[in-house]
Parts: C-alpha cells; structure tokens; sequence
C-alpha cells in the first residue's frame, strides 16, 4: 500500500490572494503533512511560498493580524526545515527576508533558527548582520525573547567570529540578568586570553575549537529545551490532530533524519503509519484521504 501525497488545496479565502486565518492555518497543516509523513520536501516549500506570499499580500478586511502574523511564523519554520532538508540551507535568510523585507522584522522563532543553523553550518558570519540589525531595534529590545537570542547570538556568532569588542557592547546593552552577564563576561574574558595565548596553527587552535563545540552544544540543548516547552505551550490549547502533527513535526526537528540515508526509512515509516492509524480512528470515513494502490 502506497499513500499518494495530498492534492494541493485550493485557494478558501474567497478572494485570490487574500487568506482567512482558517485558510492559512489549513495550508501550514498540508506543508507540515508532506514535510513530516511524505517527505516530499520540495512540494512543503511550495506550499509554504503560496501561503506566505498571501500572507504578506495581507489578509481579509476586518480579519485579527495576530492570527496570520503566528501562521506565518510558523509556515516559515516549517520552509526553513524543507530547505534544510534539501541541503539548501544558504538560501534560508534570504528566503524568509522575502516575506518580512527587513532583519528587524523577523519573529524570534525564525531569528533563532537562522542563527542555530547557520551557526551549526560553520557559517555564522552570514547571519551577523540580521541578528545585529534585530538585538539594536528598539521595538525588539522589549521583546521576551531578546535576552535569550541576544545571549545565542554572542555564544554562537560574535565568540566564533572574534568580535570580542563588540560581544562586550552587547552585554552592556542586552536585559540580561546578572547571572547571563557575569556568565557573557567569562566567555569573552576566555575567548580572549586564548586568542592572545595561542599560536597560528598551534594544537591550541584544535583544542579551542573542540572546546568552542563543546559549549555550543551545551547551549544549543539548552535552547532546544526552552523551545520545546514553547511549543508544548503553544499546541497545548488545538485539538488533538494538530497536537500530534506539532509532535511529528517537532520529531523531526530534534532527531534530524536524514531522508536520504536508508537507515532512516524505517523509523519513518513506522512514524508515518501510526499518525495515519490515529488519524484514521479519530476521523469518520468522510474526512480520510483516499488510499491508492
């Protein structure tokens, strides 16, 4: 048996380009479903184009803009993971500044993945100046989130990058508690011995980028923590099915599986399956997709 992907939706919001928040929310659960269960990558991110692009257009007269600024986020989350996934990750900046023009209006979710992924990718210095654009607005200096990506963004682009002078100018402006600063502190009080100490070429460059991994893998645990309790917070509030598609999701997020490595098949498919079993026993026989041979 072989699960055909979904038929691309047709437009619900009544005028072409203009979404309802139910609309888009509709859309965002067909491009998280051929992310998650078809793995059709290329198709997510078509999906998540189409409803960004109406999003941005604006949506309908009288229609509340929380709604559509938080489906946004999350259509752009999810078209960051299918670029990712398709080793297209250089374009992911570039790709959701289409649809927010300007750094500084970028959400924090999608501020703090460009900068955990570039950062990962061994390529901070491409999200310098977003991040840097974003941590001086002041519109986003009374953020709840500020201290926090303002914080990653010192451990995993200025350190690696050698802005010391500049790590030090954030600390005094960032709203970090005193534990944050005297910890921000130490690291760069750190990074800059070692920078004087060390010899070009010398052992202590391998051993300062092991240790340099080493803390950022700390941190990046720790921030994966604090986003996982965000999203149970977020979808604790939808019903079930969206529930389970955000677990799904949030699976693939933490686990990375490599699509293309066919150690990862099973696991999939067996995670593929059981969302199909609970959402066929959920579902009466009228809202199932249909299953071809």
């Amino acid at each position: 048996m072989k699960r055909s992907p979904p038929t691309p939706a047709a437009p619900l919001g009544g005028v072409e380009g203009a979404l309802s928040p139910a609309a888009a929310a509709a859309l965002l659960e067909e491009a998280a479903d051929l992310l998650v269960v078809y793995l059709d990558f290329p198709a997510a991110l078509r999906t998540c184009e189409r409803a960004a692009r109406s999003l941005s257009a604006g949506g309908l007269a009288g229609e509340p803009a929380d709604a559509f600024l938080e489906v946004k986020c999350s259509l752009c989350v999810v078209g960051i993971q299918a670029l990712a996934e398709m080793d297209r990750w250089q374009e992911v900046l570039a790709w959701v500044l289409q649809y927010y023009q300007v750094p500084e209006k970028l959400p924090p979710k999608v501020l703090e993945l460009c900068l955990l992924l570039y950062s990962k990718m061994q390529d901070p210095g491409a999200v310098l100046g977003a991040a840097r654009a974003w941590l001086r607005d002041p519109d986003n200096r009374g953020l709840p989130e500020c201290p926090a990506l303002a914080e990653l963004h010192l451990q995993r682009v200025l350190l690696p990058l050698g802005h010391l002078s500049e790590a030090e100018e954030l600390v005094g402006s960032a709203a970090f508690s005193e534990q944050q600063r005297l910890d921000a502190l130490q690291a760069i009080r750190t990074a800059r011995h070692q920078q004087r100490r060390r010899p070009a070429g010398s052992e202590g460059d391998q051993q300062l980028s092991q240790e340099g991994t080493s803390h950022k893998l700390l941190s990046l645990l720790m921030l994966l923590r604090r986003l996982c309790a965000s999203v149970v917070s977020r979808f604790a509030s939808l019903p079930f099915k969206k529930s389970l598609l955000a677990t799904l999701v949030l699976c693939l997020l933490l686990l990375r599986f490599d699509p293309a490595s066919p150690s990862s098949l099973p696991s999939l498919c067996r995670l593929a399956q059981l969302f199909h079993r609970i959402r066929g026993a959920l579902l009466s026989p009228l809202h199932q997709r249909p299953v071809f041979d």
